[in-house]
C-alpha cells in the first residue's frame, strides 16, 4: 500500500512515549513492505536526525516547527475567537496544509494516517470525497486527548482551572467530529477507547458504527532487544526517567520529591533519586546543586542501560495524563521492579502485588518503596513477573500485527 503518514513530532530518536510509538508502527509498515511518504514537524534541534528518518521510509518532508510562548498566547487568545481548540490552532501550520494537499492531489495514495490529534486538521479536506478510489483515512489517537486536559482542570484552580475546562470541552467535540468523519481510529488501550466513544456519543454516531471504526493496539517493545539488566545489589537509588518539560510527568515527580520522598528519606537513610530526562526543570536542576549527595539529575542520556542497572526500584509517580506509559513496559523488558500510580498503570494489564505495586496517596506509596529498598528477594520477583508479562502481551512482534487488517502486507496483497 501506498501511505501518507503525518506526524506532528519527528519520531526520531525514539525517547518519548509518543515518538516511541510512532517509530515502531513506521517500522513495521515498512517491514511489510508499504511504501510509506512521512511528513514531520520538524523543530531546528531535530534536523541532525532527519537523515536516519529518511533512510527508513520511501519518501520524507520535513516541515520546519518553531514554539515559543509568545507564539502560544498568540494562539491562545485566537482560539477564543474561533472556539477552535488552542492545540488545533498552534498547530495550523500553513506549510504543512499546503504541502499535505499538494502530495494528495499529486500522488495516489492507498491510506493517509494522521498521526496525535493535531495533524487530523490536515486530513479533513480530503474526508468524505465522492471519488472512486478515496485513501482510507485512519487517526491514530494514541490517547483520548481530552480526557488529559479534563484531569488537569481537576488538579487545577481559579482562572487556570477555567482554561483547562474549556478547552477540555472544545477538544471532547473536536475528537467526536474526527472520530465520525475518519474511517478507522487507534488507541493503545481500551480507556482511551472509551473516553473517545463517550465523545462520540454527543456526536450521534450509532454505537455499531465507533464499535467498526476502534482499533485498540498498544504501545510495545521490543523484547528481543531490550533485555533485563544486571542490577546493582543492595542499591539504595530511586530511578525515574520520562521527558520532563510535559507537564505530568514534571508534576508527579515534584509530588514524589515534596511528598513522599521525605517519607522514604525518613525510613531508609541514605537512599538517593535519579530524575533522568530532556530539559529538567529549574527546580529539578536546583536540588542537584543544593544536596548532590541525594539528587542526581543528569538530563538525557542515550542510553538507560546504566541508570537502570544501578537503581533498586523505579517510579513513575503519574497523577495526571492518559494513554500509556512506555517506561513502564521498558522497565518491565528489563526486569525492573516499578512503583507507579493507578493513572500510571492505565492501559497496561499488570496486577499490583504480582507485577508491580500501586498506590495513590503519599503514605502508600512512599510505603510500597520502602518495602522494594528493603526486600531485594521482592524486586527480583516484580522483576521477572513484568518481564514475563511484556514478553507474552506487549512484544512488538506480536502486538503490531494487528495492523495488517488495516495494512495488507504486501505478499498478501500479491496473493
Amino acid at each position: 500500500m501506498r501511505i501518507l503518514f503525518l506526524t506532528q513530532i519527528l519520531p526520531y530518536p525514539p525517547d518519548a512515549g509518543p515518538k516511541f510509538k510512532t517509530w515502531q508502527v513506521l517500522r513495521y509498515l515498512v517491514s511489510r513492505g508499504h511504501q510509506v511518504t512521512l511528513v514531520s514537524m520538524v523543530r531546528a534541534e531535530e534536523l541532525p536526525y532527519c537523515r536516519t528518518v529518511q533512510q527508513l521510509v520511501s519518501d520524507f518532508h520535513a516541515v520546519s516547527l518553531h514554539r515559543s510562548r509568545i507564539n502560544d498566547g498568540f494562539y491562545l487568545l485566537r482560539s477564543l475567537f474561533t472556539r477552535h481548540p488552542f492545540l488545533i490552532e498552534r498547530d495550523n501550520i500553513r506549510k504543512m496544509r499546503q504541502l499535505v494537499r499538494q502530495l494528495v492531489m499529486e500522488n495516489d495514495y492507498d491510506a493517509i494516517h494522521a498521526d496525535q490529534l493535531t495533524m487530523t486538521q490536515f486530513v479533513l479536506p480530503f474526508a468524505g470525497r465522492d471519488q472512486q478510489k478515496a485513501p482510507l483515512l485512519l487517526f491514530d489517537a494514541h490517547n483520548a486527548t481530552w480526557k488529559i486536559l479534563e484531569r488537569y482542570a481537576d488538579e487545577s484552580s481559579g482562572m487556570k482551572r477555567w482554561v483547562m475546562q474549556v478547552e477540555a470541552d472544545r477538544l471532547r467535540r473536536y475528537e467526536a467530529d474526527i472520530v465520525s468523519r475518519f474511517d478507522f481510529v487507534f488507541t493503545v488501550s481500551a480507556m482511551d477507547r472509551a473516553a473517545l466513544m463517550a465523545a462520540v456519543t454527543c456526536s450521534g454516531l450509532s454505537e455499531s458504527d465507533w464499535e467498526k471504526k476502534f482499533r485498540v493496539i498498544p504501545i510495545t517493545v521490543d523484547t528481543q532487544s531490550i533485555q533485563p539488566v544486571d542490577r546493582a545489589v543492595k542499591s539504595g537509588n530511586i530511578f525515574t526517567m520520562g521527558t520532563l518539560h510535559y507537564p505530568p510527568n514534571a508534576d508527579g515527580i515534584r509530588w514524589f520529591i515534596n511528598e513522599i520522598f521525605p517519607l522514604v528519606r525518613n525510613a531508609v537513610p541514605g537512599v538517593t533519586l535519579t530524575i533522568v530526562g530532556k530539559n529538567p526543570p529549574a527546580d529539578f536542576v536546583n536540588l542537584q546543586k543544593t544536596m548532590p549527595e541525594v539528587f542526581h539529575v543528569p538530563g538525557y542520556v542515550p542510553d538507560l542501560t546504566p541508570w537502570f542497572a544501578q537503581a533498586a526500584v523505579m517510579i513513575v509517580p503519574v497523577r495526571i495524563g492518559g494513554g500509556m506509559r512506555v517506561r513502564i513496559l521498558e522497565a518491565f523488558a528489563r526486569g525492573m521492579p516499578v512503583v507507579t500510580t493507578t493513572v500510571g498503570l492505565e492501559g497496561i494489564e499488570a496486577i499490583s502485588g504480582e507485577h508491580v505495586l500501586v498506590a495513590d496517596d503519599p503514605g502508600n506509596f512512599a510505603g510500597a518503596v520502602i518495602d522494594l529498598l528493603r526486600n531485594e528477594q521482592l524486586q527480583q520477583t516484580l522483576g521477572n513477573n513484568g518481564r514475563k508479562l511484556v514478553e507474552q502481551h506487549y512484544d512488538q512482534q506480536i502486538v503490531l500485527r494487528k495492523l495488517d487488517e488495516l495494512y495488507p502486507p504486501v505478499d498478501q496483497v500479491k496473493e
